[in-house]
């Protein structure tokens, strides 16, 4: 199986000893705490799941500029964006040398994980601006992510964590959220070897099913993890359990038995387009994947990207050697009226664009919120009938 990133075996930060478990909660209640942002939460559940390995924690602002400048941290480890613990207030912290650190997302603020501070740094404005630039390509607070990384605070946390709690995941999607160590374990039950993982935030039409057997066939993979996000989207995405049950129905009905596994991890969506494809890379071979598919405009938002910069950075500016999970490179794929199938629209170069069924977003939704299916070169009839179903529940 392929090793994890910067080490021969995951290193997952949360604590699975029930005794040390039950320790450390009677401890948290007794430490100074603070309610950390849900960006910073998300990222404690990925450290916590083993996603982010080899990482031990927050970084501080010198590790936090190694990733944004160079994609590379003070002792020369390889990672792609900044990490950071960010605060607007550390009042209720000032001097401890252990905190707690709580939950944004969940009611009560339940404690998320225990925290050895190493420093509390207040980050200038002149580090936010390269950190932004460099992750984001951009600084326009219109941009979703450049505002939510801009708004968090300016007092960066750094410091070991022990993750106590996998916040609201687990707990409202049990058959969906995996850790990186769990799902290494399938594949291994499974019996996989070469393993494409596929990310999304939305639902998967039939363009995106696919490019998902397109990728196994051309690769030669024994399985496919179609891992999608569960944490905050933008305004307008839709939720994670109308997306689950839409892409389980699709699985189901779509591919053979054992080839297609239906998982979920907790983070919350950056929209940083490249870099944030290269993050995506970074913990699909954490856990096991060997190939993991890009397509056009990667974890882009607006017009902020070009098409293929999520695939030409790792030509580009991944340092050589940083990762050894293989990108697939896909181009956008729909359904051809001259050749009766989905393809890649840059393997049909005869085609104009009438010859393809193109709808836009917001054309699928206006006929889902209409109760009219999208037609079925663009969409499985019964995951247009889970997808109807939401969009008419929200003008009832």
């Amino acid at each position: 199986m392929i090793k994890p990133v910067g080490s021969d075996e995951l290193k997952p930060l949360f604590v699975y000893d029930s005794e040390k478990h039950h320790a450390l909660m009677k401890e948290a209640e007794t430490l100074p705490s603070v309610v950390i942002s849900s960006q910073a939460a998300g990222n404690a559940v990925m450290m916590g799941a083993g996603y982010f390995n080899p990482l031990q924690g927050f970084m501080n602002v010198a590790d936090a500029m190694g990733a944004a400048e160079k994609m590379t941290l003070t002792d020369g480890s390889f990672f792609p964006v900044p990490l950071l613990c960010l605060l607007e207030n550390v009042d209720a912290i000032k001097g401890a040398k252990r905190i707690a650190l709580r939950d944004p997302n969940m009611d009560g603020n339940p404690v998320l994980a225990i925290m050895d501070v190493s420093a509390i740094e207040e980050v200038t404005d002149a580090q936010m601006k390269t950190m932004t630039q460099k992750v984001y390509r951009t600084e326009d607070m219109d941009h979703v992510g450049v505002k939510t990384f801009n708004t968090q605070g300016r007092f960066a946390v750094s410091g070991s964590i022990q993750v106590l709690h996998f916040s609201y995941f687990q707990d409202d999607f049990p058959d969906t959220f995996r850790t990186a160590v769990e799902i290494r374990n399938e594949i291994k039950e499974r019996g996989w070897s070469r393993v494409v993982a596929f990310q999304t935030r939305n639902p998967m039409h039939l363009a995106h099913e696919e490019l998902c057997h397109m990728a196994m066939e051309r690769l030669n993979c024994d399985g496919l993890v179609i891992h999608m996000l569960l944490g905050k989207l933008k305004k307008g995405d839709i939720p994670a359990p109308v997306r689950d049950a839409a892409i389980r129905k699709m699985v189901e009905l779509y591919f053979p038995p054992n080839s297609a596994m239906v998982t979920g991890y907790g983070f919350d969506m950056l929209y940083a387009g490249p870099r944030e494809a290269v993050l995506h890379a970074y913990f699909r071979q954490n856990m096991g994947a060997t190939h993991f598919i890009i397509g056009r405009d990667h974890a882009g938002v607006g017009d902020y990207y070009g098409a293929f910069d999520a695939q030409t950075i790792f030509d580009e500016e991944v340092p050589k050697g940083a990762l050894a999970i293989e990108i697939f490179k896909a181009d956008h794929t729909a359904y051809s009226k001259k050749l009766n199938k989905v393809v890649m629209m840059c393997e049909a170069p005869d085609h104009t664009k009438e010859d393809f069924v193109l709808l836009s977003g917001t054309k699928v939704r206006e006929l889902l919120g209409n109760g009219i299916a999208p037609p079925p070169e663009f969409s499985r009839p019964e995951v247009a009938k889970i997808l109807m179903d939401y969009y008419q529940s929200l003008d009832a």
